[in-house]
């Protein structure tokens, strides 16, 4: 129903408006033609502005990055004001960054607003929104109240002139008979369908297909009339209370329009909400995406009725919110449980609740592999038992039942007995439980509830008595009849007497005395047992003669009845009661009468084998079921009741209770040590009650020794200790105790043995003297082991002798980083070996000694290097010898020594005399240095100061110059000087800028001696430029046909070439050399066999010369790099051309030759450029540029950094 439509508003005649979807959250975009021209785009966002809170009287500012092609232009508004006032707002742009900056200085509150940006060219425009929210000097929290106390009062005023659909109670008109509440169709437009049933059950609706037919229409005319505000509705949930006892609902919700407004009704009145002020109102909404999330909190009985929320003037979503009236009579407790052990909860509500929520650590709990959640019968009674608790499992844990709630801890302790490494076996015990008898507190409140039912009933009964009957007639007083009250009061009875009870009731005191017969005490049911006598009593008011009847025969004195009269008592004794005995018996005295049933039987009996079978004790372990069974002759009204240690059990939980006409069953599942007892069946009928008993016995492993463990000697040779045998022997009797010790400071335990279980005490006698001892027992029965019991504190054998004082720290040196300590050995050990020794250090003006080594890591040694030292603060040390019984007496403190370098006059470290650089490059000279304090760093260029373009960088120890891009004339000496308090020192580095040489001169050749032949030439160019220049010659013969080099490092401009044969041709090329390189070769004439040769004439023909002279071309190409962040990066590329071409680097159309953050080199036309530590903002387009005289050429690459 929810389609995308053109938009028209906003758009000039003849444009459409198309809605675009951006790639940042919260940009909302219009395209105004169809299709876009090639390489043309839209306006959109690649930065948007950030919502701002800021105090008031700050600088507070907006900024923006847009993209389009055509430029877009960018426009700011706010929903409630202006931006005109240039003293107030300023627009500005940063060419460079591409940024657009809205700028509101010294900010106030009224300017708190919702802001809109605008960015719009010839295709269409883009706009987002931005909130600033102005803090107010001296905001207080009652003046926020008192803002949204006006809010509610001011501008909600106006809102609330809106109506809902459901009006409020008050505004309500009377609706007709037949007539559905408008609720009905609220909660069925946004319920499930599942729920249908039950909203048209609470509403009385029953005819289902005409209320699908009308729902359908109105479903279509709500859509149509929420397609107009928003897009999409999904995740429609309903309001549910949550662990923190507030209560939300939520939506999904894309709204056209994201400023469009949002209100909020319950029972049709509109309620006020916050984004802001979550803590001060109770209603807030907050938005998350497109998730919108209403919450209340405090919540209330009177928080329950219809919700609604509304976009505009149209209903979205509607909840119905009902709170049960229930509260917890028992909550639930903190359980401490054992890793692999089920932990419990338990809690018992007021009223009989289904379903209550649970939640761990703020999370919804359901039935499954590691939850069960029980509720008993009367649905009273809530457990939730965590299965298999790890540690991971600890936590709060809650119930939540209407709007009521509690929680408690779940603690899980680590199994300790595990071994390292391996899971602990799965335990079949239980932890936790309420502690008190639920049972016990669920029956009395069911009675409770019950006697109220049977209140509101009788008060209702009487009610409609009083209504339907007219008011009785005055009368004058009359003796009152004597039946009716014995009548009543009989009914009232409810336990029909047996034989033994005297079948009379005491009538109440008469104010008068009676002229006429009356029975003031009649018969009630009897039920008498079978051979025993039995009694029917009646008592007249007066002596007077009566009868009695059975089953309508009049009775007389005979064979087993004996009537008889005593004044006012008539008795009537059935002397051995039989079954032809039982009938109703009937009571005449002249016009009244009285009557009552009697029923001869037997009280409920077992077989004496079953009997004898039952009272066997049942005997089953840890985590097993126990079951009993008692067979019993089938009976009417017979009552089956099960007891455990004289407290009645009911089915449910794990407790199973099956009753079948001639027996019964009582299952135990998953048996704990406690459930151990006396297990008790009773059979009850109206003739008595018959008991049988048994024992539940659950075996399991003992429960700890009891301490604490006490120490009955210790010696240097022996220890002894002694505990008490558990309290809880398990079910069985303890066979053996186990001792276990353990080493102080250690973690290993090592068995030491066992005792039987008459002995309750150990004798160590494997101890060395001033050793500390950890001891634990184990009880041990068929079952398993107990829990250990530990000794409280360690246990030294023997008597602790501690070392004497060493002598006193001296310090050897100090820096701001270490302070190096030594020191002398205690002069009395007093007989015990010394192990190592103790470190501790205070501040000046402080009295804490803190330790810098723990006594189970001594130092071995008499040094120590202190490395725990700030700068600049003042230390003493003192040392303690440590022996088997502990730390000695501490040394005397050393002297106050300052954590801070010592002075040192300026020394510069393996610094380098001489740098070439090729010319076009960086020159980078890096000198390191020592000196305390920190020198003052001057550089000189030939004495005199350098140019403000070289870049000097002085970190701690190391001065950097840095010539972003040389030339020849910044050859020269540079001089460094470090100056402090102390001394100064100065060293000279010679930086020579060159480059490689340009070829020598013509060679000429000429033979003055036979055999020799002496080659000169012309000096190269760069000869005047750098003293450093030399010549290099190269030889080659027509024999080997092979250049060899005969001559380098030649400073003058001849060479005399020896051995010189006649007959053999002789090639020489010259090479001009510098430090950076070989120029290209000059080459001689021929020498030799065909120096003289006559040359032949030419016909006319002109020779072409060769020539090398070309423009720049890219040999090898950059490639794409996409290295992470931080990491180094090289980039090369290969370039030829004659001249040599300069070559020039960019990054995005910058030129980054001079950029002391990329180190660039040219060595034969290979070009690399090198980056240290690769950053985002070095991300781009890469570009190399090389040109000659005869032409340009260039390649470029990107490099991606990745995160």
């Amino acid at each position: 129903m929810f389609r995308r439509s053109k938009v028209t508003g906003g758009t000039a005649t003849g444009q459409v408006g198309i809605k675009k979807k951006s790639r940042v959250p919260g940009v909302m975009i219009t395209q105004f033609i169809e299709t876009l021209p090639e390489g043309k785009s839209h306006p959109d966002f690649t930065r948007k502005p950030i919502a701002l809170t800021i105090q008031e009287g700050k600088f507070a500012f907006f900024k923006a990055i847009v993209t389009g092609d055509p430029k877009p232009t960018v426009s700011w508004s706010r929903n409630n004001g202006d931006v005109s006032d240039t003293s107030r707002y300023q627009t500005k742009y940063d060419p460079n960054s591409n940024e657009h900056t809205f700028e509101m200085p010294n900010v106030m509150p009224d300017q708190a607003d919702t802001y809109k940006c605008f960015a719009t060219n010839e295709f269409g425009q883009a706009m987002v929104t931005v909130v600033l929210n102005v803090i107010e000097v001296g905001y207080k929290k009652n003046k926020a109240q008192q803002q949204a106390a006006e809010a509610t009062d001011g501008d909600f005023k106006k809102v609330l002139k809106r109506k809902s659909k459901i009006r409020p109670k008050s505004e309500q008109p009377q609706r007709k008979e037949g007539e559905i509440d408008p609720k009905f169709w609220e909660l069925l437009l946004s319920a499930d369908k599942k729920d249908y049933e039950r909203i048209c059950l609470e509403f009385g609706v029953t005819d289902f297909r005409w209320m699908l037919k009308k729902l359908n229409e109105m479903k279509k005319e709500r859509e149509e009339e929420q397609a107009a505000f928003v897009k999409s509705l999904s995740n429609l949930r309903p309001v549910q209370v949550n662990a923190d006892g507030t209560a939300s609902f939520e939506i999904d919700m894309d709204l056209l329009d994201p400023s469009s407004s949002i209100f909020l009704y319950k029972d049709g009145e509109m309620i006020p909400y916050t984004k802001e002020l979550g803590d001060q109102m109770k209603h807030s909404l907050k938005q998350v995406g497109r998730k919108y999330i209403f919450s209340m909190r405090d919540l209330m009985p009177d928080d329950a009725g219809l919700y609604q929320l509304d976009v505009e003037d149209v209903t979205m979503f509607s909840t119905d919110f009902k709170i049960p009236m229930v509260d917890f009579l028992v909550k639930i407790q903190e359980v401490k449980a054992m890793e692999r052990e089920d932990a419990v909860f338990e809690c018992v509500l007021s009223n009989p609740f289904s379903k209550i929520l649970w939640f761990g650590k703020n999370l919804p709990l359901e039935q499954g592999d590691k939850y069960d959640i029980e509720v008993s019968e009367d649905k009273l009674i809530h457990r939730l038992v965590v299965k298999d608790c790890m540690v991971v499992d600890k936590g709060i844990y809650s119930a939540c039942a209407g709007i009521k709630s509690c929680n408690a801890w779940l603690v899980v302790e680590a199994d300790k007995d595990a071994e390292k490494g391996k899971k602990s076996a799965r335990k079949t015990t239980r932890a936790g439980g309420s502690g008190v008898d639920l049972q016990k507190v669920a029956h009395e409140q069911q009675a409770k509830l019950e006697k109220e039912r049977e209140e509101r009933k009788e008060q209702i009964k009487a009610a409609k008595e009083a209504a339907a009957a007219a008011p009785p007639p005055e009368t004058p007083a009359a003796p009152a009849p004597t039946k009716a009250p014995a009548a009543s009061k009989a009914a009232k009875d409810p336990e029909p007497k047996t034989a033994k009870e005297p079948a009379a009731v005491d009538p109440p005191v008469a104010e008068g005395v009676s002229t006429e017969p009356g029975i003031t005490c009649g018969l009630s049911d009897v039920y008498a047992l079978r051979e025993k006598p039995a009694e029917l009593n009646v008592r007249m008011n007066m002596d007077c003669d009566g009868s009695w009847f059975k089953d309508g025969e009049q009775l007389n004195t005979g064979p087993g009845v004996t009537i008889t009269k005593d004044g006012t008592s008539h008795k009537l004794t059935i002397k051995r009661c039989k079954d032809d005995d039982s009938g109703l018996y009937r009571f005449v005295s002249g016009e009244h009468s009285t009557q009552g049933k009697v029923t001869v039987g037997d009280v409920p009996e077992f077989d004496p084998d079953d009997l004898h079978k039952f009272s066997k004790p049942v005997i089953v372990r840890v985590g097993q079921n126990a079951a009993f069974k008692m067979p019993f002759a089938p009976q009417e009204s017979l009552v089956v009741s099960w007891f455990k240690d004289s407290t009645e059990i009911k089915d449910g939980g794990g407790i199973k209770i099956v009753r079948e006409p001639n027996h019964s069953r009582l299952l135990l599942r998953d048996c704990l040590r406690t459930d151990t007892g006396e297990i008790k069946i009773q059979l009850k009928n109206p003739f008595g009650a018959v008991e049988a008993t048994s024992q539940l016995i659950v075996l399991d492993r003992p429960g700890p020794p009891e301490g604490p463990v006490e120490t009955v000697e210790t010696t240097s040779s022996i220890i002894e200790i002694k505990w008490n045998p558990p309290k809880d022997d398990g079910g069985s009797a303890v066979t053996n105790y186990i001792i276990e010790r353990q080493l102080a400071g250690q973690a290993l335990w090592t068995k030491l043995g066992d005792v039987s279980a008459d002995r309750t005490s150990f004798r160590d006698r494997n101890v060395t003297h001033g050793k500390k001892y950890n001891y634990r027992i184990f009880a041990e029965n068929p079952e398993g082991l107990s829990d250990a019991l530990e000794t409280a504190d360690s246990i030294m054998a023997g008597i602790m002798i501690l070392s004497g004082p060493p002598g006193a720290p001296t310090v050897v040196s100090a820096s701001k980083t270490c302070i190096n300590l030594t020191w002398t050995p205690p002069e009395d050990s007093r007989g015990v070996p010394i192990i190592g020794y103790q470190v501790e250090k205070r501040k000046k003006d402080t009295n804490q000694w803190i330790s810098l080594n723990a006594l189970n890591e001594p130092i071995e040694d008499v040094k120590y290097a202190v490395k725990d030292i700030t700068e600049g603060t003042e230390y003493e040390f003192r040392v303690s010898a440590i022996n088997e019984s502990g730390s000695g007496d501490p040394s005397p403190p050393s002297a106050m020594v300052c954590a801070k370098n010592p002075n040192m006059r300026p020394h510069f470290k393996d610094p380098e005399d001489f740098i070439v650089v090729r010319a076009g490059n960086s020159a980078r000279v890096k000198i390191c240095y020592e000196a305390e304090p920190p020198p003052q760093i001057t550089w000189l260029k030939d004495d005199e100061p350098i140019s403000p373009w070289i870049n000097v960088i002085n970190t701690e120890g190391m001065s950097q110059l840095v010539i972003p891009s040389s030339k020849r004339s910044d050859s020269a000496i540079y001089t460094i000087k470090a100056k402090n308090s102390v001394g100064e020192a100065s060293f000279d580095i010679e930086v020579r800028v060159t480059d490689e040489p340009k070829t020598p001169g013509p060679v000429e050749l000429e033979q003055t001696v036979h055999g020799k032949v002496v080659v000169s030439w012309t000096p190269s160019p760069d000869e005047e430029l750098d003293d450093r220049v030399y010549y290099l010659v190269s030889q080659r013969d027509s024999n080997t046909r092979v250049w060899k080099t005969v001559a380098d490092r030649l400073f003058a401009h001849t060479y005399t070439a020896n051995n010189i044969l006649p007959g053999i041709e002789y090639h020489f090329r010259i090479y001009a050399k510098n430090d950076v390189g070989l120029s290209d070769p000059s080459q001689s004439p021929t020498w030799g066999a065909n120096s003289n040769r006559v040359q032949i004439p030419s016909n006319g023909a002109n020779l072409t010369e060769v020539c090398f002279e070309r423009p720049p071309s890219i040999l090898v190409p950059l490639k794409v790099h996409t290295p992470p962040k931080g990491y180094q990066l090289f980039m090369t590329c290969a370039v030829r051309g004659c001249p040599t071409p300069t070559v020039s680097w960019y990054l995005n159309d910058v030129c980054i030759n001079s950029d002391s953050n990329y180190y660039i080199t040219n060595s034969f036309g290979v070009c690399s450029m090198y980056i240290l530590r690769v950053r985002p903002k070095d991300s781009g387009e890469y570009k190399v540029v090389a040109v000659n005289s005869f032409g340009k050429a260039e390649c470029s690459t990107k490099l991606i950094v990745r995160d």
